[in-house]
């Protein structure tokens, strides 16, 4: 399915910037808006629909409801939690330590990779790979312009390095131990009810099981370990002998496994 790119309800000079901008870099038709509703533009054209609004851009597939934006979710009050001087269960899965380099294959809206990228600093590197073209190109746009009063939020969003591709194929071009932390979150193979701010996450994302061949290129190119988070019934755990780091009353395990 192809997708189009048109300006939000009220063109304007610089959503009609921003759209240009969405085009050179996608490759993708501009549509011009014309009071047309989303749903006539994906009708008309067979397509799904980029939308560039006044502060964002949003991502409509023939079928939903609600678009898919990007927003910080929970990496913003994670990063308040760090400040104080908190714990966060991805640190303390991955022990990830200023200046390290932390591999994400599976960045979707990059909450954890935001995390990431506070821990490491300016000394470190964090790099996320996402599949979804249409995803990665809305990330990558929303972690360098998304408005935050807290400067430490924006130099984490500014620090992550985006790149489109499939993440095994992206895993085989790495060199040996190149990466200290490679982490995986695949999408859960069954919805997290109480988590509503991914619905439209779960509709537009790839839904790639780990398997052995991921697996043992993530292994190859980490230095300390593979990092991964899935449901807390996941057999993956069990499957691949993973340690697991249990938390109660959560629907969702980090796990450990070392090079």
């Amino acid at each position: 399915m192809k997708t189009v790119i048109t300006t939000s309800g009220r063109p304007s000079y610089p959503t009609s910037l921003l759209a240009k901008e969405a085009a050179n870099i996608l490759g993708y038709e501009i549509v011009e808006r014309n009071k047309q509703s989303i749903k006539s533009i994906q009708k008309i054209n067979d397509s799904n629909c980029i939308v560039a609004g006044k502060d964002r851009f949003e991502l409509y597939r023939i079928g939903m409801e609600k678009p898919f934006f990007f927003h910080p979710n929970s990496a913003a009050f994670r990063l308040k939690r760090l400040i104080k001087g908190e714990t966060d269960p991805l640190i303390e899965a991955t022990q990830l330590k200023s200046g390290m380099s932390f591999l994400d294959c599976t960045l979707g809206l990059a909450s954890d990779s935001i995390i990431a990228s506070y821990i490491v600093g300016e000394l470190g590197n964090v790099t996320g790979v996402e599949l979804d073209r249409d995803i990665a190109f809305i990330t990558m746009k929303g972690l360098l312009s998304f408005p935050s009063k807290s400067n430490k939020l924006i130099d984490a969003m500014h620090g992550i390095h985006v790149v489109q591709d499939n993440a095994i194929n992206y895993l085989k071009k790495q060199s040996d131990s190149s990466w200290d932390i490679v982490y995986i979150d695949p999408m859960f193979s069954d919805p997290i009810n109480e988590s509503s701010n991914f619905t439209p996450l779960r509709q537009v994302g790839a839904k790639n099981a780990l398997t052995e061949l991921w697996l043992e290129h993530a292994l190859r190119v980490c230095k300390e370990r593979v990092v991964i988070k899935d449901r807390f019934d996941s057999p993956v755990f069990e499957q691949f002998e993973f340690k697991r780091y249990n938390r109660p009353n959560t629907k969702f395990h980090f796990a450990s496994l070392e090079k």
